[in-house]
């Protein structure tokens, strides 16, 4: 079982609930993976069988602590090199996804933790992501869909689409952004959380 593919995995299913209550099934894992849902199955198999994860058949998948730890060296390599690439290389927001996808593979921890510190130890991605602490410690700020508010102050923003990120810039919709609801095209509300205004 590759190394990658097994970080691959637990990552999404990790981000899958990461601002949502509700597990990831087998078919959703397939969706986000673009994969046939029968190689997901033997996959999931396989982490289940390593202690990462436990699946019912037919059931959702949920990550046991060894996986939500592995998730979690995950998901900071990831959001760390993302920023990275906006602060210091001159990425643009929705640029950095799938760079990040291969060099958090790459990376050290050693140049990972100095790409920390060059970046004064950030707590969140160019999306609004939490990143975790070395020790797995990721603080969410409590937020909304924009589809449910009339608006607040953006705090976070899908990064699963390039295209809704480039529109959503030439809205004005950027992170600690204030934004209406009213101003923001439907089909883009459902990529933006926002938190209340506060004096």
């Amino acid at each position: 079982m590759p190394a990658t593919a097994i970080e691959d995995y637990v990552k999404v299913i990790h981000s899958h609930t990461e601002w949502q209550d509700a597990p990831i099934t087998t078919g959703q894992l397939a969706q986000r993976l673009g994969l046939a849902p029968s190689s997901v199955t033997e996959m999931v198999k396989k982490l289940v069988v390593a202690g990462l994860a436990e699946h019912e058949p037919y059931g959702a998948i949920e990550l046991t602590p060894n996986g939500v730890a592995l998730a979690l060296r995950m998901v900071r390599r990831h959001r760390l090199i993302e920023t990275w690439l906006v602060e210091r290389v001159g990425y643009s927001w929705d640029e950095v996804h799938d760079e990040a996808e291969v060099l958090e593979h790459a990376v050290s921890d050693r140049l990972l933790n100095a790409l920390d510190a060059d970046l004064g130890f950030p707590v969140r991605d160019p999306h609004g992501d939490p990143i975790p602490s070395r020790d797995g410690e990721a603080r969410r700020v409590p937020a909304a869909h924009l589809v449910d508010v009339p608006g607040g102050r953006v705090v976070r923003v899908s990064d699963a689409d390039p295209d809704y990120l480039r529109e959503l810039t030439e809205h004005g919709v950027v992170l600690d952004a204030v934004v209406r609801a009213a101003d923001v095209p439907f089909p883009l509300r459902a990529a933006v959380w926002v938190a209340p205004v506060t004096a």
